[in-house]
């Protein structure tokens, strides 16, 4: 079955070469990237992931055409996820990249794009009742700068604890920032829970602005669950109660192992059915 790509709007098959050796994000990471859950035609958390992009492109410094809105990606999307017959559930990956050129020489600052479709199975929005396996990956401190909140292309520290994960047998690794606390994991942001609040590194520690992240922060006091931005210490992690990792495409996964400890997940499964089952049947929540 074919399976197409959007390229700057134009619908293309995925076999069709794109870039060239002398492309910036190609030669330099010069991009950012958006990742999203589709279901029933509807992008989850719309709203959020077109806020974060739309700032992202802005903080990278592209010239931002007029016809660039949500209205305009959102379209995109649908249109892509009903060719590809994906429209009922998918992850969407919406790249935005710069041109040919040096570091010094380019040709323009247009924000050229590419959206990619796959299809998702039913248990993307399920609570894993399988915990994960994590561990900290000590051979990467990701900066705390300007452009750290932003899903950029320059992905290597994660890459790395991703392979780390994968050859240690685990399901994800914490990257840790310069100052030696919790960043985020390689594909999440972090939350841990301690006598009954819920803590995540703040966006000032240099982790991803998560949609799911974010969300969290505006959905976990209406059930009652207090929760704070704060530094994280690496022994935080092993003196928590529960530890959970959140996303765009799984919503919230709990943890079972890191390291040697080992966590419950009740508090976890809670957030998971107040706050992300009812969005992964496109419920209206008032948070």
């Amino acid at each position: 079955m074919l399976h197409f790509i959007s390229h700057n709007g134009k619908i293309l098959k995925d076999d069709k070469a794109i870039i060239t050796a002398d492309n910036r994000s190609f030669r330099y990471g010069d991009g950012l990237f958006e990742t999203m859950k589709v279901i029933d035609g509807k992008i989850q958390l719309e709203e959020y992931h077109f806020d974060r992009l739309l700032k992202g492109i802005e903080l990278l410094q592209f010239d931002v055409p007029s016809y660039f809105s949500p209205e305009y990606f959102s379209k995109q999307i649908t249109e892509l996820c009903q060719q590809n017959q994906q429209h009922k559930l998918a992850r969407v990956r919406l790249m935005v990249f710069r041109g040919n050129g040096t570091v010094y020489e380019m040709e323009n600052n247009f924000p050229n794009y590419i959206i990619q479709t796959w299809k998702l199975t039913d248990n993307f929005n399920e609570f894993n009742n399988e915990g994960l396996s994590i561990d900290i990956y000590q051979n990467a401190r990701k900066a705390i700068d300007s452009f750290a909140n932003c899903k950029s292309n320059n992905y290597l520290p994660y890459i790395m604890g991703a392979l780390y994960a994968k050859k240690q047998q685990l399901n994800d690794a914490i990257i840790l920032n310069t100052k030696d606390r919790i960043c985020d994991t390689t594909i999440a942001n972090v939350f841990l829970v301690k006598d009954g609040a819920v803590i995540t590194p703040s966006l000032q520690e240099g982790c991803v602005d998560g949609v799911m992240r974010r969300w969290l922060l505006k959905c976990l006091p209406s059930i009652d669950i207090e929760v704070k931005e704060n530094e994280v210490e690496a022994n935080d992690v092993l003196t928590a109660d529960e530890v959970f990792l959140t996303n765009s495409i799984y919503g919230l996964q709990w943890v079972e192992k890191c390291g040697g400890k080992i966590y419950s997940n009740k508090i976890a499964k809670k957030i998971f059915e107040s706050c992300i089952q009812p969005l992964n049947v496109n419920e209206e929540i008032t948070a």
